[in-house]
Formats: C-alpha cells, structure tokens, sequence
C-alpha cells in the first residue's frame, strides 16, 4: 500500500498497492479501482445548511461517564500537538504532528504517552493543523492552517504506515494541492470517510457560521484540485474525526465536543464540555467506542461520544372506567323507572273502567231500592235493571 494509492474522494476507492512508497510524487494522476459511497445527500452541488439547535432545546445527553485521562505525552519530540489519528496497523498506536515550526514529522505514540517512531518528510510546509489515517493504513496530513487567510492553496500529504515502527528520515511522500473556491480560508480538521475515503475540511471561525468543503471525487497529484462547499459548520472547530460507520462526525472546538448527524443537512444532536481548555485534536480510541481528545498541553483524554437524548415519550391518561357497581344500579334504577310507569298507567287505566261501568249515583239508587224493598217485603232489585219474579 503506498502512498499514491490513498486519496480518493466522495465515493470512489483506491486500490490497494497502487503506487510503491519509494515512488516519486510525480507519478501521475491517482486512478480509481471501483465505486465507494458517499455519505448521503452530500452530493448536491448547493451548500446545505448546518443545522443549530432550536431556542430553547438542549444538546445535552443523559451525563456520560466521566472522562479519563488516558496518557500524558511527555517527549521533547512532541512540542505541541495539533492533530491525533488512531493507527490502523497497529494496536494502541495513535499518529500526531506538531503546530508550529517548518519541519513535518508524523510522531507515533502508544497508549502510555511514549514515543515509538518518528517519520521525516522532506516537504516544504507552511501550518500543519491535522491528521487522519484511512482504513486502509494510509496517513494523511493536512498542511491547511491559515491564520493570515493568504493562502493561494492548502496542502495535504500522504504517506503510508511503516512497516515496523522505526524512525525514518526522510519518507516518500505524495502531495495533493487544493483551492477553495470562495478565496482563503483558515482551517484544523480534515475528515476522511471510512466508506468511500472521500475528503472533508471544516474551516475555522471565531464566529457565525464556517464551512465544509468536499475535494473532487477523483483528485490529482498533478495540478491543482478545486473544493466544494456542501455544507455550513459551526464555529471553533479545531478537529474532528468521523464515527466507524460514517453515520457521525464528532468535531470539537477549545471547550467542547458536538456530535454531528451526518446527511443532507448536518445537525448538532449533542455537545459536551471537555475537561481541558485550549482543545486541539481528536481520534477514536482503541476501541473505537469513544474519542481520545487532546490539548497543547499533550494530555489526552477518553471521553464518551456524546449522543443524543431519547425523546420523552408521551404518555396518554387512561380513562377511568365506572365501577361494575355503578353500572348495575344504573340499570336497576332504570327499571324501577319502567315498573313505576306501568302501575301508574295500570291504576287509571283501573280508575276510567270503574267509571264507565258504574256510573255517578247508580250504586246509591240500587242501595235505596234494595231497603225499600226489604221493608215493604218485595224481592230485591235487579242490578241490570230487571225485576225479580215475585
């Protein structure tokens, strides 16, 4: 694996071997092996907007574990990082670089803060900010600080991890130029997609709003390749690294860490403050399950990715159903309406026949007649009206 072989851009692989380490850079225009992925939605030619948060809405997660310190790099080699990588190759090996001064060295480091190998690259740089490995072993740093924002072009060099961790002097390297296409920007992150290997830098700002710009799909050691803008970033952003699947991108500024969704439209779901001030890179940790950050001070950290609080989920107040009690003595009750009614309905239904079949006086005039006639000895009246034979 070489270093010509590493940089491809927005969905397109390298081969595996495509170039020798002892190459010189002028081999020529890096070709493509097959089609990689691209994150989606990052294709569009137009700038998407950067997400913030609403008003009012909280980044914050349920609180992670506390972070950890993990090592203190304490070598005079290591003046004062600015970038951290996690090896590929080698297990509990990150790759740094320093800030300042005209000289390029790629510092391998283990996980107690020890320096293992220093690799030499003979190139002309200006500000080297950052650092990133790809999954196939590759080393990528990004010579893309510009304070002054007079750059005409940033640099990035390639490299690919020794084969035994040694120090070297002088690396066979591959240098890649790019142009902004908005003028000068200054800039410390460089991401790379573990997918398809394509390229990201975020510019820096003190304030409002920056930038991501993506190189071309296929870039060229031979001229000059142009970026994209595809999406506003937030402000202070000193480093970042994406998550294994790609899904995320955690990019972190002096005071903080903010994971980033990444799709069409990149949104912050979450932040969280950092133990230390002056924040100046950030690498997955050997598991991969966490980040390591860094500061000038060349403490590094564990810290949890931060991710986003679960929504609350609503709950909906049952209703109360009415005791079995209730229900029966409303249906008890309701009869007793109904047998009340139907005596009632009985008793003057009794009351009008007893009208009409005895009319007013009737009785009396039968009583009347019934004593006359037991005083004057004769036969007792007949009700219907008839006389009874004597």
């Amino acid at each position: 694996m070489t270093a010509a072989s590493l940089l491809t851009l927005t969905g397109t692989a390298l081969p595996a071997g495509a170039a020798d380490a002892a190459t010189p850079a002028t081999s020529g225009v890096i070709r493509p092996a097959s089609a990689g992925l691209a994150p989606a939605g990052l294709r569009a030619a137009a700038p998407a907007a950067f997400v913030a948060p609403a008003a009012g809405s909280s980044l914050e997660a349920d609180p992670p574990p506390a972070p950890k310190r993990r090592f203190t790099i304490r070598d005079d080699r290591v003046d004062q990082t600015s970038g951290l990588a996690r090896s590929q190759n080698y297990d509990g090996i990150w790759w740094t670089v320093n800030d300042s001064g005209d000289k390029l060295e790629v510092i391998g480091v283990d996980k107690e803060g020890k320096v293992r190998a220093v690799l030499g690259l003979k190139a002309p740089v200006k500000d080297v900010e950052a650092i990133a490995v790809d999954h196939d072993g590759t080393i990528y740093i990004a010579d893309i600080g510009d304070n002054k924002k007079n750059r005409d072009m940033i640099e990035v060099f390639t490299i690919p991890e020794p084969s035994n961790l040694e120090d070297s002097e002088s690396v066979k390297f591959h240098r890649y130029d790019f142009e902004y296409p908005d003028g000068a920007h200054d800039a410390e992150t460089l991401l790379i997609d573990p997918e398809s290997k394509r390229l990201f830098f975020v510019t820096k700002v003190s304030s409002g709003k920056a930038g991501i710009y993506a190189a071309p799909e296929q870039a060229s050691i031979e001229g000059t390749n142009d970026l994209t803008k595809i999406a506003d970033a937030p402000a202070g952003v000193t480093d970042g690294v994406f998550v294994p699947d790609g899904s995320l991108a955690v990019l972190r500024s002096m005071t903080d860490v903010a994971t980033v969704e990444w799709s069409d439209e990149p949104n912050v779901i979450a932040r969280t403050a950092t133990p230390t001030a002056e924040g100046e890179s950030i690498a997955l940790s050997d598991s991969g399950n966490s980040v390591l950050i860094g500061s000038k001070t060349s403490a590094v950290y564990d810290l949890a990715v931060p991710s986003r609080k679960p929504a609350a989920t609503p709950t909906t107040p049952k209703a109360t159903p009415a005791p079995a009690a209730d229900a029966a003595d409303s249906g008890t009750t309701k009869k007793s309406h109904n047998l009340r009614w139907i005596l009632i309905g009985a008793a003057l239904f009794a009351i009008v026949i007893t009208f009409l079949t005895f009319p007013p006086g009737r009785r009396e005039r039968l009583d009347r007649m019934a004593e006359n006639a037991r005083l004057t000895g004769q036969p007792p009246p007949d009700p219907h009206g008839r006389r009874r034979a004597a």
